[in-house]
């Protein structure tokens, strides 16, 4: 019968176990330092929406002292800025600016992109260096002359002067798209080519589906534009109640309720709440359309 020797356990030399511990100490150090950055970052941007969701759930008096918390929960304040405002009617003139704005933009931008991207012609470098000035041109150095052109077609007053100029393109919105469709392989479009596709063809059936999250990221570029939009509306649409939109009609109950803070909280939130609820859905196909998006010359 043969005995198993058992062998002694062994022990890591001082040096070993001091650079382990050396390790995790670093590691938990470094986990801290991250955590703690995203954490600070975090309440940079949570914090106001914290501050002005507790204001607006104050009473009048409360609203004017310097209390963090709701002694009451007033819920009516919501209610109230409906009944004093016109809140949805401006959110209605908010909508169609957004949406057809948004609408236009791509209908117009992602042709020109494609052109662009795709097409070799003489003066393309010289086009997408217009596009790129285009974009440095600040609009109010050409607000006077195109303010007098819509007052010439009466258009002043509407929506329709932030409407309709976006049927032209959007020297952000070619930009963008443009630098995302370089970065889809030509082989795609010279196969489709090859099967006797036209050049509109390939552009709907087979650039269109590969260009969605680009192209998402484009469409709410503009519509956060559009829904922020306050000096397009405050230059054409001030002397006409009836077409003001949310940034405008918010700016005016501000006014008018400057020392109810709890009502102005309260009406700030809702029109906040459209746009954080869009973003919340689609910040997927937002956040891959802009990583995506191509650097390409």
């Amino acid at each position: 019968m043969t005995t198993l020797a058992t062998r002694p356990p062994t022990t890591a030399s001082p040096a070993g176990r001091a650079a382990a511990r050396g390790g995790r100490a670093r590691r938990t150090l470094y986990w801290i330092a991250t955590h703690t950055v995203a954490v600070a970052l975090s309440m940079m941007f949570i914090g106001p929406l914290v501050f002005v969701t507790l204001t607006a759930l104050m009473s009048d008096d409360q609203a004017l002292t310097g209390d963090l918390w709701p002694d009451t929960w007033n819920w009516g304040n919501f209610a109230e800025v409906f009944a004093r405002s016109q809140l949805l009617h401006w959110l209605g003139n908010t909508f169609m600016y957004a949406g057809l704005g948004t609408l236009f933009t791509l209908l117009s931008s992602i042709p020109v992109a494609y052109a662009m991207a795709r097409f070799r012609f003489r003066g393309r470098r010289l086009a997408f260096f217009a596009v790129i000035m285009m974009m440095m041109l600040p609009p109010q150095v050409v607000a006077v002359p195109v303010y007098l052109i819509w007052a010439r077609f009466e258009l002043t007053g509407t929506l329709w002067p932030l409407i309709l100029p976006m049927l032209l393109g959007d020297a952000f919105s070619i930009f963008l798209l443009r630098q995302f469709l370089v970065t889809i392989p030509r082989e795609y479009t010279e196969a489709a080519l090859v099967d006797g596709c036209s050049d509109l063809r390939i552009l709907v059936r087979v650039i269109l589906p590969m260009a969605r999250p680009g192209i998402a990221a484009v469409a709410l570029f503009q519509f956060f534009y559009c829904w922020n939009d306050y000096y397009g509306p405050l230059l054409y649409a001030q002397t006409t109640e009836e077409n003001w939109t949310l940034s405008l009609g918010l700016a005016s109950f501000r006014a008018l309720h400057s020392v109810q803070w709890n009502l102005t909280m309260a009406a700030t939130l809702l029109v906040m709440a459209p746009v954080i609820i869009v973003f919340f859905f689609a910040q997927k196909a937002f956040v891959e359309g802009v990583t995506l998006t191509g650097v390409k010359g």
